[in-house]
């Protein structure tokens, strides 16, 4: 598909560096990377400041809500994929005004992980943090399942009503309440047409044959439940409505809002078509629309489809969406634009994770194993990446390349020396923040954490091999919630940790690594967006161990010569 653009690696970065020229006076800049953006009337004093944050690909999702009456800051990911822990956090640090934070975005596993770890930074600054999550799409887990499902267009009304209550300078108890029942009262469901193509990758996120449909495709091209012909637009929103109506109450008296959005490539009037068959049906119900949106307020690059958000209203929210808001991405009632004059940032975006770096006298096994080993990572890109377009959107290919260069880079400016410590936090810090996502973020949680065990000063010895692996095994665990069988890279961590505990020789731990993938293959996928596919995931190696099985091959390789 052509695009306009120049480079795929600048693409992102040039799309907020035109945001910023042509919106300086409401949105600036809280780090040089410009991954930050903040309103330019930050901070205030008494207001809670709400700090979202996920991929691009989605104008005006994430960025385009950053404004009064909405929210404070947004932490910018490249396309697709979690903005870093250190981005986060500067973006949290620029809004803070002592009154709390609120964390508030869309339930994916990159970003609650890194959020989580700048939750962590802020805490240790004595920033009060709280965290609500969006999880209204209902296709991507059953009833019961709720805390799991992602987070889609339904986060937009939570974003206008919780912002509502930020710019009444109400408490941070109140403001998460508000956000925490505002999520709580949203569904969305929604449709694609036509697959998105990544521009990095160049390749499209799924296929679907022509007059086809997918019944609740992710925004990042996930697999939905029901693929069959296109249907008429009445069709699809009777579809819509009748899953909506399991769990949101529509029937006489109630009072809601609605979302009617556009993914990227579906033209305005189709969106009010599928909107008078929600009018006209919720009429005849005795359902009354207290507040509406149709058009494109969460998108997924030139994805075409459109998604239905339903939230049961009460009278505080209904009073709540009804506030004025206004961002450079989206206006309601009599408010003034924020103008304020255009400041260059004089802030690092890496500020927060710099490393104090131990030294022990002898030259590092660790860091020259590394640096042998992470450069051949990147002759697994192209198999990384199509694993992972079969069970989710296909980034771990770029994920693993690009963090591995960016340790090896990191782990260079280190000297020979580097004690295990500093070795393993550099490598986690680079990791992650390389193509953040959710691969990226737990392994670099788990690098850190092993990092801990280790006393400053202190070199990787044989004896502590073992601990250091279960180390990262345990944290990871911990972060990510998953457990051995659930496939995902914890089973291949903890096989191998189990086998060197076990003193299984070093040229068999990577058959360990190896039999272990094949063995869970077999097994439906349990956390994460492999688990939204359920049945489907059956018979599809786990990307995620399957980089983990490649890195133990090349570390062996490495060590043996």
């Amino acid at each position: 598909m052509r695009k306009i653009i120049n480079t795929a690696d600048g693409f992102v970065d040039e799309v907020l560096d035109g945001i910023l020229l042509a919106h300086g006076t409401q949105l600036r800049s809280a780090t040089r990377d410009r991954r930050a953006l903040v309103r330019a009337d930050a901070p205030a004093e008494g207001r809670v400041a709400i700090v979202t944050g996920g991929g691009s690909g989605h104008l005006p999702f994430f960025l385009g809500y950053v404004g009064k009456g909405l929210c404070s800051a947004v932490a910018v990911g490249n396309v697709f994929s979690s903005p870093s822990s250190a981005q986060i956090h500067a973006a949290s640090v620029a809004v803070s005004s002592g009154a709390g934070l609120l964390y508030l975005y869309g339930n994916y596993g990159g970003d609650v992980y890194n959020f989580d770890m700048a939750a962590d930074l802020c805490r240790s600054e004595g920033i009060d943090v709280r965290t609500v999550l969006g999880t209204d799409d209902i296709e991507s887990a059953p009833a019961g399942k709720e805390p799991t499902r992602r987070g889609v267009a339904g986060l937009v009304l939570v974003y206008k009503a919780a912002g509502a209550a930020a710019d009444r300078l109400w408490s941070l108890d109140d403001v998460e309440r508000v956000a925490s029942k505002a999520a709580a009262a949203t569904r969305t469901m929604g449709v694609g047409l036509s697959p998105t193509v990544l521009p990095a990758a160049g390749e499209e996120t799924f296929s679907l044959d022509e007059g086809d449909m997918e019944i609740g495709v992710g925004i990042h091209g996930e697999k939905g439940t029901h693929r069959g012909p296109l249907e008429a637009a009445d069709q699809i929103t009777d579809r819509f409505l009748e899953k909506l109506g399991t769990e949101l109450d529509l029937t006489d008296g109630t009072r809601v809002a609605v979302l009617v959005n556009g993914l990227g490539s579906t033209p305005l009037e189709e969106l009010y078509v599928v909107y008078r068959r929600v009018h006209r049906v919720l009429a005849e119900r005795g359902v009354t629309i207290a507040y509406r949106l149709i058009g494109e307020y969460v998108t997924s690059l030139e994805m075409a489809g459109a998604s239905l958000s339903i939230m049961q209203l009460d009278g505080e929210l209904e009073e709540l969406l009804g506030d004025p808001a206004a961002s450079p991405f989206f206006k309601q009632g009599e408010t003034s634009d924020i103008d304020v004059a255009p400041t260059e940032s004089d802030t690092d975006a890496a500020s927060s994770s710099t490393v104090d770096v131990g030294r022990t006298g002898t030259r590092s096994a660790l860091r020259d194993a590394l640096l042998a080993a992470l450069p051949n990572m990147a002759a697994h890109t192209d198999e990384l990446r199509d694993l992972d377009a079969a069970l989710g959107d296909g980034d771990l290919g770029i994920t693993v390349s690009a963090g591995s260069a960016a340790v090896v880079a990191a782990l260079s400016d280190l000297p020979e020396d580097a004690d295990a410590r500093s070795i393993l936090t550099t490598t986690g810090l680079a990791f992650s923040a390389a193509n953040p996502s959710t691969f990226a973020a737990l392994v670099g949680s788990g690098l850190i954490g092993a990092a801990e065990t280790f006393a400053p000063e202190a070199d990787l010895t044989s004896d502590r091999v073992a601990p250091l692996l279960r180390a990262v095994v345990d944290r990871i665990a911990e972060r990510g919630g998953a457990e051995v069988g659930d496939k995902t890279l914890l089973d291949v961590l903890d096989a191998v940790a189990g086998a060197v505990e076990a003193g299984v020789p070093l040229s068999e731990v990577a058959a360990v690594a190896r039999s272990t993938v094949e063995s869970t293959t077999r097994l439906q996928s349990k956390r994460g967006r492999a688990a939204w596919q359920q049945e489907r995931s059956v018979g599809q190696a786990d990307p995620g161990s399957v980089a983990v099985q490649r890195f133990v091959e090349e570390i062996v390789r490495a060590i043996a010569r």
